[in-house]
């Protein structure tokens, strides 16, 4: 179960890394990330949406390692409270989302990001 979550997961975020590259290169899609005040994105924004995409690439190799499909990080029991970070960043990320002003980044993005809140809590709960 960890490997498809894992794999699902790998999936979510890849989409989540191509949108956010589209942000970044000041595709109108503001309305969906960062509090969906903006359209295009300013500048400062850009840059975390290019941040954005490292924070994925990082927490993607979390999981990987705590499901043992892919060995990106060094070894050691560090990894488990790694992949409890993972899970709460989601839920704080469920949070925010949530609590947009946008309509469409609550309608979009909470239920994208519950699901890998969900598929993060099976990950750090495998053995």
């Amino acid at each position: 179960m960890n490997v498809v979550a894992v794999y699902i997961s790998a999936i979510l975020l890849a989409g989540l890394a191509v949108f956010q590259a589209a942000l970044a290169m000041g595709v109108p899609w503001g309305r969906f990330a960062w509090g969906g005040q903006h359209g295009r994105l300013p500048v400062v924004l850009r840059v975390g949406s290019l941040a954005a995409i490292l924070i994925y690439i990082g927490l993607l190799a979390i999981q990987m390692q705590k499901a043992h499909v892919l060995q990106l990080l060094p070894t050691g029991d560090w990894i488990d409270a790694a992949a409890w970070a993972v899970v709460v960043f989601y839920l704080l990320g469920i949070v925010g989302n949530a609590a947009s002003r946008s309509v469409s980044e609550r309608w979009v993005m909470t239920p994208l990001v519950s699901m890998l809140f969900i598929l993060s809590l099976v990950i750090a709960l495998g053995a």
